[in-house]
């Protein structure tokens, strides 16, 4: 097993992406110390304790993103980290608060953490799409989004979109620091990420497939990129093992519009009730691509079909009782 004895981090590792992580490492055989809000929580805990391997080779700790020197125990002795700790929520009462903070001054924390420790080799933190195709540049068919696009934080601002800000600033500041401080970090940007689920709970990117099935009678004028989580999960693993890792790697199956969406659930399930027409009256927005060409250099060649995605994710959240149809 390639990760056989050695020692890694994983932040957040309750999360969509963080659980997959955690399960994929325990299955290569690195030793996992893994942080949450609350050890004392079974809906954060149960599932990763569940893992096999977890028994032997799982260690879980209590961290805090907003405190300092929270994670200086979690990482000490590993020789990876991964950051994947970040508040995930399209709707929020007070952005700052919520999102912005826990995002940028967490992703900060565990990065200081991370260069005062001696054994980490190298960092790897969850970014997002959002974080890289705002940038005022057109989006359409002949377009290729790569991973040397950067989102403008003043465009979140503006349009009030505050997760797209979070993930944006929590980056810029993530490679700031890692260049002042020779930490050698990488960083892996997913679309929405959505197939089967291991934490007990639904996440806001599951939540958006849900609400397509669940008698809606519109759907939104909105396009995306879309990829599986265990391809994300194992990007992650594959940036921290390939030595010649470095910088950006955009993660995404397919972009598409929500209507196009709803075409394959409704192929996939014909018999659930669909919106029929558009959130709006305004032309949709247009599809664009992105480049896989770095992402193969990982080692990844092909990303799970959407259409395999969508399946995995709705018979998730039906084995797991999170919905009944």
């Amino acid at each position: 097993m390639s990760g056989s004895g050695k020692v890694v981090c994983v932040t957040g590792a309750s999360g969509y992406i963080a659980s997959w992580l955690v399960k994929f490492l325990l299955q290569r055989g690195y030793i996992v110390r893994a942080s949450v809000r609350d050890t004392a929580d079974p809906k954060k805990t149960e599932h990763l304790r569940a893992l096999d391997g977890a028994e032997e080779r799982l260690q879980l700790f209590q961290a805090d993103l907003l405190k300092e020197g929270s994670f200086d125990d979690v990482v000490e002795g590993c020789e990876g980290v991964f950051h994947t700790a970040s508040p995930v929520h399209f709707v929020v009462h007070d952005p700052q608060a919520d999102l912005i903070d826990p995002a940028v001054k967490g992703t900060l924390n565990v990065l200081a953490s991370c260069a005062k420790t001696s054994s980490v080799k190298r960092v790897v933190i969850t970014s997002s799409m959002s974080a890289v195709t705002q940038n005022g540049k057109p989006k359409t068919l002949n377009v290729v989004v790569d991973e040397t696009w950067f989102s403008i934080a003043e465009i979140y601002k503006q349009s009030k979109m505050w997760y797209g800000l979070s993930k944006t600033l929590a980056e810029e500041a993530a490679w700031k620091f890692s260049k002042d401080n020779a930490v050698d970090m990488v960083s892996i940007n997913p679309s929405m990420v959505i197939g089967p689920l291991l934490q007990p709970t639904l996440n806001s990117s599951v939540v958006d497939i849900l609400n397509l099935i669940n008698g809606s009678s519109t759907f939104p004028n909105i396009t995306f990129g879309w990829v599986n989580v265990q391809d994300v999960a194992m990007a992650h693993i594959l940036a921290y093992e390939v030595p010649s890792a470095t910088g950006r790697y955009c993660v995404v199956e397919r972009v598409l519009h929500y209507s196009e969406l709803v075409k394959i659930i409704h192929e996939l399930y014909p018999a659930f009730q669909f919106p029929e027409k558009c959130a709006d009256g305004n032309p949709f927005v247009p599809v664009y691509q992105v480049s896989k060409d770095k992402m193969k250099t990982l080692g990844i060649v092909n990303l799970i079909p959407l259409e395999t995605s969508i399946k995995e994710t709705i018979e998730s959240c039906r084995k797991n009782g999170l919905v009944n149809f």
